[in-house]
């Protein structure tokens, strides 16, 4: 595929792009940078596509990884962590809409589920909620990536399915 064959593909696909910006952030505004970002990485990465591959398959899984990793840049430029405290026993901030009664409450309940779970799940999803990317979890688990995806997936099921009634309160 040439580089204007290239373009013209992506600019058919922009109504599918915004559509799926707009799922993922629910903002029209941010939905908009995340289209534009999207199209100048695809674009600045054309040598990467390789012509047998679902072409919008591609595109909106950059978009999805680019949505990804602002979501973790941003997570992690708000966490201040005083490095004298247990990162696995952080308290809960008091401006976090956490400090009444019932929000104690939520958050012992979320903790309780999660510790009910078996190790093999309790320890990749906690990693997880702290910010380390599925590859990290890999490495410093010492196993395939495939499982930590998976784990992951089976340990918000059963959060899930645990915490059912949080979710229609």
């Amino acid at each position: 595929m040439n580089a204007l064959q290239f373009q013209k593909k992506l600019l058919s696909i922009q109504d599918n792009m915004m559509n799926f910006a707009l799922m993922l952030t629910s903002n029209r505004e941010d939905a908009q940078d995340l289209l534009q970002d999207t199209t100048l990485k695809v674009l600045g990465n054309q040598d990467k596509f390789v012509d047998n591959v679902n072409f919008k398959g591609w595109v909106l899984t950059v978009m999805r990884n680019i949505f990804i990793n602002d979501y973790h840049k941003a997570v992690r430029a708000q966490t201040v962590i005083d490095q004298n405290i247990d990162v696995y026993n952080v308290d809960v901030l008091n401006d976090s809409g956490f400090d009444s009664p019932d929000g104690s409450y939520q958050i012992q309940e979320i903790s309780q589920a999660i510790n009910t779970l078996n190790e093999e799940m309790k320890v990749p999803f906690s990693m997880y909620l702290s910010g380390y990317k599925y590859n990290e979890i890999a490495d410093k688990l010492d196993i395939p990536l495939g499982t930590v995806k998976s784990r992951i997936f089976f340990a918000r099921q059963e959060l899930q399915k645990q915490l059912k009634d949080f979710y229609h309160s």
